[in-house]
């Protein structure tokens, strides 16, 4: 048997031993320094054999590797018991964000009663293609500020509450919204109907999320979030996450103190994570923005994903583990039905006539050509594949205007990886 593909190897405090991390199933396993050599001149204890093989750490021979990998996203797909869609239900919203992801698309654009009622029978005829293997249908409803058309999600979530129930599948509802509109009395009226968590923006502490993400009206937004956020904690699961960019990732622990100080300590949170801000496209890019990301592979964002990682890991709260991953377009039962009835894979191609995949009124189309870009020789030799495929097809489109080839994130990985598996052994998420 030899080494898998996707194993890469990293020290360990203890000088003696190395640590193995698979990138096809994110198992971490501690094994002495001889342990490479033993596997190398196939001297292995049988029952270290079967415990790294059953781990994902040995293979019989890479050619079978190789067409496991091929078909990795298709048995996920297939395996997928749970129907996922994205409910735009308006491109409004009450904020005034110095870099908002859908830039001029937004305005007054809100979905009607009657593109509600045929995306519940989208979502029903859909409910039938998917068979018996179907177990829960999960609803996230998105804006815009979803919350601007609170009485259409909750005759929305009405309907497909009954329609789950009728046959037989779990249902229930996330919120992506700014946080402002969702009080305690508002999450106690909508946790009957589905909602489960929320999903709420705070960009760092007061002064700098009051700049990025004022009210339209003027005046910060950052009193208003977190005062629903102490209301809401022990209704429903929330999770917090924060946009950073270049020049002001450096503040953003102090947005953890005051989180703590003022209440809202780890256990009252699902989880916390920060990312960095990703460009937009030209065609609906703010003009006064200029602070965006466009690659994952810049040095700066190497240091501030891996210290803002260690700051919320070390003040106790939540971070999800390091697992596979990849483009919403490679899974298959992801759906973004937008405002005005039309599909797409991206909430970064929401509005846009070249990427939408039909819509709720005429079908689907078909939209296999968008994926596989990482079925090539050199991702297939990449042992980071499992964790990108081909990475991130919106940033390929706004740095090259196109999506051929991959969003390669080779050097993120080299820079980041052995620190985030260390992390997550450091904190016990292991």
């Amino acid at each position: 048997m030899i080494l898998s593909k996707y194993c890469k190897t990293y020290s360990d405090e203890d000088p003696e031993s190395l640590l193995l991390f698979s990138t096809k199933n994110s198992a971490i396993v501690q094994v002495p320094k001889g342990l490479l050599k033993e596997i190398e001149e196939d001297d292995l204890s049988e029952e270290d054999e079967i415990t790294l093989k059953e781990l994902g750490f040995l293979i019989d021979n890479p050619e079978a590797e190789r067409t496991e990998m091929l078909g990795f996203l298709d048995e996920i797909n297939s395996l997928n018991t749970t129907l996922s869609i994205r409910l735009v239900m308006n491109l409004d919203c009450n904020l005034a964000c110095r870099y908002c992801f859908e830039g001029t698309r937004k305005g007054k654009f809100y979905m009607s009663g009657e593109t509600a009622d045929r995306a519940v029978e989208f979502v029903k005829a859909r409910i039938s293609e998917r068979g018996d293997g179907l177990e829960e249908l999960y609803i996230t409803f998105y804006g815009g500020e979803p919350l601007l058309s609170s009485e259409l999600i909750v005759y929305v979530s009405k309907r497909l509450k009954a329609l789950a129930a009728d046959r037989g599948l779990n249902y229930r509802f996330s919120l992506m919204t700014n946080g402002t509109m969702l009080t305690g009395k508002l999450a106690a009226e909508l946790k009957p109907l589905g909602l489960k968590d929320a999903y709420i923006t705070i960009d760092g502490p007061q002064d700098l999320h009051d700049n990025s993400r004022p009210f339209k009206g003027g005046g910060g937004s950052f009193e208003a979030i977190t005062r629903n956020l102490k209301d809401i904690s022990g209704i429903i699961d929330v999770f917090v996450g924060g946009n950073f960019t270049k020049p002001n990732f450096r503040r953003f622990p102090e947005l953890l103190d005051h989180m703590i100080n003022a209440g809202l300590t780890p256990e009252k949170l699902r989880s916390l994570q920060f990312y960095p801000v990703v460009d937009e496209n030209a065609e609906f890019a703010l003009p006064d923005f200029h602070d965006g990301l466009a690659t994952f592979n810049e040095p700066w964002l190497f240091e501030a994903t891996l210290s803002l990682r260690e700051e919320i890991l070390k003040r106790g709260f939540k971070v999800a583990r390091i697992s596979t991953g990849g483009c919403m377009l490679e899974y298959g039962t992801d759906i973004i039905i937008n405002y005005d009835g039309g599909i797409c894979r991206c909430p970064g191609f929401i509005g846009m006539e070249q990427f939408r995949d039909g819509d709720i009124f005429s079908g689907m189309l078909d939209f296999s050509h968008s994926q596989g870009n990482w079925k090539n020789e050199k991702c297939l030799d990449c042992a980071y594949l499992p964790l990108c495929f081909g990475g991130c097809r919106y940033m390929k489109y706004v740095r090259e205007g196109n999506m051929d080839g991959v969003d390669c994130q080779k050097s993120y990985f080299d820079a980041t990886l052995e620190a985030f598996v260390k992390q997550d052994i450091k904190y016990g998420l292991v």
